[in-house]
């Protein structure tokens, strides 16, 4: 019995341990980072596009990958830019190659890729990092903001036309189900 016990916690230990040194999740320390407002990325083609461009607009920023199990989502993100684009939500895609490599095309590629294989004509950044500290600004940013890292592609971050970021969504959360809260942001006039 007590030999069990042991056991069980060796492999406890083990798993924590795992998970630490891993995701680095148990732990957040905030980076710093620009005011929002003057946060630039670039697109695929190396154009700078600043963040205050988009300052009337709601915005659903997702970090995005092309050989993920989450990947059938850049579908349900197109259908909500194309269902309230015109009410002002925007949907910035955001590639990484931050999670077992499954961002494999290059910047040259990513854009003709997505579009081709799922329809996406949705604004794409160049690849970035989400995390670490190679993490792009924007993710920097929000990562403090929710005080969390990102665990996972297709990670989904709603923020108002106040440039203020009202919810975070796990990657497993379907673009479907983000929409009653995108939806009130979006229809919401000030």
């Amino acid at each position: 019995m007590k030999q069990a016990v042991i056991i069980l916690l060796i492999i406890f230990a083990a798993i924590v341990l795992t998970l630490v040194v891993i995701n680095g999740t148990m732990k957040f320390e905030k980076q710093d980072v620009a005011p929002w407002n003057e946060l630039v990325f670039n697109t695929p083609e190396g154009y700078p596009v600043k963040i205050s461009n988009y300052k009337d607009n709601v915005l659903l920023i997702v970090n995005t990958a092309s050989k993920c199990g989450f990947t059938p989502q850049l579908a349900g993100l197109q259908k909500l830019q194309e269902k309230y684009g015109k009410d002002g939500l925007v949907v910035l895609g955001f590639p990484c190659d931050q999670f077992r490599n499954q961002e494999p095309e290059s910047n040259a590629t990513v854009q003709k890729c997505y579009n081709e294989n799922h329809g996406v004509t949705f604004q794409l950044s160049e690849k970035i990092d989400v995390n670490g500290p190679n993490a792009h600004p924007i993710f920097v940013y929000l990562n403090n903001h929710f005080n969390q890292r990102v665990e996972w592609n297709f990670t989904k971050f709603l923020i108002g036309r106040d440039g203020i970021p009202h919810k975070r969504f796990v990657s497993s959360i379907e673009p479907y189900l983000v929409e009653r809260d995108l939806k009130d942001l979006v229809l919401q006039k000030d």
